[in-house]
């Protein structure tokens, strides 16, 4: 991928809001590998900008969507703190198997994280190191009218999911533990097969204060209702 190639939802003197592709992590510590990162660094230098580039927020390599970053440190520093205190509001669409039922609910869960691994998984309260994880969802498309795209013999919905909190992994391992996986989630789907398929997941949705002028924005992902 090149930095032409990036799709640019709106842009201006603080802020790029992009659109990152399944794949491509935000930021890589391997030389030669692409990332949002250096990517957007790159685009900044073709058009003559100083190549500054903040990183406030995440998305797993293999998911899609809509994201934010800083062009200056002042614009990092406001989104930062927005992400921190929770008020950003950040809605994904998600493939799953099978239809959560009730069709419209609240997770709530304790996390705890395995750097050897990188991967999390749900434990009691207790557990030294648990962090809470919280997600509302509501079915958009049930089961039954679903084609599958995976070749797994289950049947799968698509659901929109409020992050309350931006846990490690945590949409994929929540909604596993609450027996719907997503579709093409290697690490948490025991029903995935051979090949690759990317995770069904995207960050369709953001909705934040702009940090220089305060006004509430929202950027949706293209072409998404």
């Amino acid at each position: 991928m090149s930095p032409q190639q990036l799709r640019i939802i709106e842009e201006d003197q603080d802020l790029i809001i992009c659109c990152k592709p399944a794949g491509i992590p935000v930021q890589s510590p391997r030389m030669g590998q692409p990332d949002m990162e250096s990517l957007l660094k790159n685009y900044r230098t073709l058009r003559g900008e100083r190549p500054e580039i903040y990183v406030v927020h995440r998305l797993d390599q293999p998911v899609e969507g809509v994201m934010v970053f800083a062009k200056n440190q002042k614009a990092a520093a406001g989104l930062t703190r927005q992400f921190r205190e929770r008020t950003v509001d950040k809605i994904y669409h998600a493939v799953v198997e099978g239809t959560p039922c009730p069709p419209k609910g609240r997770l709530t869960d304790y996390l705890l994280r395995d750097g050897r691994t990188n991967t999390s998984r749900v434990v009691s309260r207790d557990t030294p190191g648990a962090r809470q994880a919280s997600l509302t969802y509501r079915v958009l498309e049930q089961a039954d009218g679903r084609q599958q795209e995976d070749g797994s013999g289950q049947e799968q919905s698509l659901v929109e999911i409020h992050l309350e909190t931006g846990r490690h992994h945590q949409i994929r391992v929540q909604m596993a533990h609450s027996g719907h996986p997503l579709v093409g989630d290697k690490k948490y789907n025991p029903h995935c097969g051979e090949g690759y398929l990317p995770v069904r997941l995207r960050s369709v949705q953001l909705a934040f204060r702009h940090p220089a002028t305060g006004l509430k924005k929202e950027y949706k992902y293209p072409n998404e209702p």
